[in-house]
């Protein structure tokens, strides 16, 4: 009897349990991964703290999701709000994982979905937050997936693997350099071909350009939205300049009022309303993940092939 046999033999009820408890705690750990990889620090030390009083977190006070709720998303020495995210990072992966167990049952195929979802997740985050898809991640998980890709009855198999992570790379960096040439105005950013040749590497080659093009028609009807909700009006008071009477004072050198020089200027900051791609790029591979042959045919149906 191998192992699938007999998790298949044990109680519903048992199994999901186990994989509820485990996949909130590697939940936990995402958030850690979220908040300090783009930052630079360790992913080990310190341990989670107070981001008010910086006092340690007791172990009964980082229980995930459920000492969030207990304690109503507050610290218990200071009552200093803990960020929402926090939980909803690990109600999320736990999501994530029952629905890998439910679509793929006991087998490897489930665990390598979850290593998938996994990697999405923070990269997710990590590219709303700071525009950022962290090489310690892709680089990584192509890797992972290349290796796996042959293991299991339901993977892609590596050949279909290899195809798919070098297309991933390679055939949207073309896209890249047309769209920038067609735009005159980066089309695509480094870190979404490696999130594609991750994506590539855990689902093959054939559903990447379905995936694109389901990613684009999201991401499109988002950013449609968001440039419908943030636009400003003329009566916008951030639109409104030197409308009072108070005296204009003349312009003086940067060092005279302190402002930066054009060398102290931070970096470029996105436009009110956008939104990264590789969000959508995520969000487009766990559809393909979870519902591949639907979405594929909807897809294709929507590109009249």
């Amino acid at each position: 009897m191998d192992a699938a046999e007999t998790v298949a033999r044990m109680p519903i009820w048992f199994v999901l349990s186990v994989v509820i408890i485990l996949a909130a705690s590697i939940g936990s750990f995402l958030n850690v991964v979220i908040w300090r990889l783009p930052r630079g620090g360790s992913l080990l030390h310190p341990g989670s703290h107070c981001p008010g009083c910086e006092q340690p977190i007791a172990w009964y006070d980082n229980v995930p999701i459920l000492s969030w709720l207990l304690l109503r998303g507050r610290c218990r020495r200071c009552g200093t709000g803990i960020d929402a995210r926090y939980v909803m990072v690990e109600v999320l992966t736990t999501c994530l994982a029952v629905a890998c167990w439910a679509v793929f049952g006991p087998t490897f195929e489930a665990l390598r979905a979850f290593v998938l979802c996994a990697l999405l997740v923070p990269l997710t985050y990590i590219d709303l937050e700071h525009w950022l898809l962290p090489h310690a991640l892709t680089w990584p998980g192509i890797g992972f997936g290349l290796a796996t890709a042959g293991l299991g009855e339901a993977g892609p198999g590596w050949g279909a693997a290899a195809i798919g992570a070098a297309a991933g790379f390679l055939g949207f960096w073309l896209v890249r350099v047309v769209g920038t040439l067609a735009f005159k105005r980066e089309a695509m950013g480094f870190g979404d071909l490696f999130l594609l040749a991750l994506l590539g590497a855990f689902l093959g080659w054939r559903p990447l350009a379905p995936l694109v093009f389901l990613a684009s028609l999201q991401g499109a009807i988002v950013g449609v939205s968001l440039m419908v909700l943030t636009r400003r009006t003329p009566e916008d008071p951030e639109t409104l300049k030197n409308t009072d009477d108070s005296e204009v004072v003349p312009d003086e050198e940067p060092a005279e009022r302190g402002e930066e020089t054009p060398e102290e200027e931070e970096d470029w900051v996105p436009p009110p309303g956008s939104m990264p791609f590789g969000p959508f790029l995520a969000l487009a591979g766990l559809e393909m993940l979870f519902f591949g042959p639907e979405v594929l045919a909807w897809v294709l149906g929507l590109m009249g092939l």
